[in-house]
């Protein structure tokens, strides 16, 4: 009942009493690529798995104008899962700010942002509103809520517990609701190893072709059923000499 009110749709699905508590987290893995290394995601798992089993494989090149000798039509590369860590654990310690509050249903006044902030600054400095000296002040874009920070300890707790209150504006006065400021911190966080299921990396892969000319051979190779290859979903290539970063979301297919 302390929280800020806001007006929102349901658009979710219903959960069992017992899963309330349960946070539900979403991968953002970003995954560093060495020089001379690709990552390929086929559109089933079963492809990836059996690249990897069958570890080396010798991927065909275009002998254009780019490559001049013909034992270097062909390069070997090999094939290695993809492992990540992925939570499976979190814990977060919620703890309430002694000196600030969190002011929300605020007015639209057809003001800027700064101009609203120094008119609250104004009201919650003085002693008679039932505040004190203002240290900071923030205004919340995602949220259309302002975090006021005093100097002194022991003035948010009253102002929290009063709930609502009048808050005098140029002329007009407009009810404001406070809540207090609440902080998280990660207390525990357990991690563990997880194997992505439809994506496979290529490592010692030279640098004997354009960036782009390499990845069309790849992804030529791999997707052919006669090699063990599939349907290639999404495919990266980092040359050698240089390195990158793949991200990794949620797979919802």
């Amino acid at each position: 009942s302390a929280l800020p009110e806001k007006k929102m749709i349901f658009k979710g699905l219903t959960v069992n009493k017992e899963d309330m508590n349960k946070l539900m987290l979403t991968p953002l893995i970003h995954y560093p690529m060495p020089g001379g290394s690709a990552l390929i995601t086929f559109e089933e798992a079963k492809v990836a798995q059996r690249i990897i089993e069958m570890r080396e494989h010798m991927v065909e090149l275009s002998c254009g104008d780019e490559l001049e000798e013909l034992d270097r039509c062909r390069v070997r590369v090999q094939a290695v899962p993809v492992e990540v860590l992925l939570p499976s654990a979190l814990e977060v310690r919620l703890t309430q700010s002694s000196r600030s509050i969190l002011v929300s249903d605020l007015p639209s006044l057809g003001i800027s942002k700064e101009a609203l902030l120094d008119k609250l600054e104004l009201f919650f400095s003085k002693k008679k509103n039932g505040g004190s000296e203002v240290e900071s002040r923030e205004f919340l874009d995602d949220s259309g809520q302002v975090v006021l920070t005093f100097t002194q300890d022991g003035v948010a707790e009253p102002l929290i517990e009063k709930g609502h209150i009048q808050v005098l504006i140029g002329k007009g006065k407009y009810k404001v609701k406070i809540s207090p400021r609440m902080s998280g911190d990660m207390a525990n966080l357990q991690l563990q190893p997880s194997r992505c299921p439809r994506t496979v990396l290529l490592l010692g892969i030279p640098d004997v072709l354009s960036e782009e000319s390499m990845r069309d051979a790849l992804e030529i190779h791999f997707q052919k059923g006669s090699r063990g290859g599939g349907e290639v979903d999404a495919l990266a290539y980092v040359p050698a000499g240089r390195t990158g970063v793949a991200v990794f979301v949620e797979d919802r297919g």
